[in-house]
C-alpha cells in the first residue's frame, strides 16, 4: 500500500486491513520516497482522473504552469516533487492497481487478501 503517514484515509485503510487480517507493506510516498519506476507504471496503468486528485489543497495551489504539467506527456517531476497530488491510498498487487478507499476497492482487497 501506498500512501502518506498522516492521511486519514491511509491510516483507515490501514487499520481496516489489520481487522480484515490481511497483511500489507506501507510505503510512505512523502517519508520514504516515490520510486520513479513504480510511478510510471501507474502512469501507464491508471488514468490519470482517477491517479491525479485534483480535489486536494496542493493541486489547487498549483500555478497553471505545473497543472499543465500534469496533463502533459510526463507528469512524473512534478508528481515526485509533491506526492499528495496523487489520491491516497494506492494500492499494488500481482501487477493491478487500485485507487482510494471505498467499498468497491474493500471488496476487492477481501479477495485479493483471500
Amino acid at each position: 500500500m501506498y500512501g502518506i503517514k498522516n492521511c486519514d484515509t491511509c491510516r483507515k485503510a490501514l487499520k481496516w486491513l489489520e481487522a480484515e487480517g490481511i497483511s500489507c507493506q506501507f510505503h510512505d510516498m512523502r517519508g520514504d520516497g516515490l520510486p520513479p519506476e513504480e510511478l510510471a507504471q501507474w502512469l501507464d496503468s491508471i488514468d490519470r482522473a482517477i491517479l491525479i486528485n485534483k480535489r486536494g489543497t496542493t493541486y489547487r495551489q498549483l500555478d497553471e504552469a505545473a497543472k499543465a504539467a500534469l496533463n502533459g506527456d510526463d507528469p512524473s517531476a512534478e508528481i515526485i516533487a509533491q506526492p499528495t497530488l496523487l489520491k491516497r491510498p494506492i494500492f499494488a498487487h500481482k501487477g493491478a492497481y487500485l485507487v482510494g478507499f471505498k467499498e468497491p476497492e474493500k471488496e476487492t482487497l477481501r479477495k485479493w487478501g483471500a
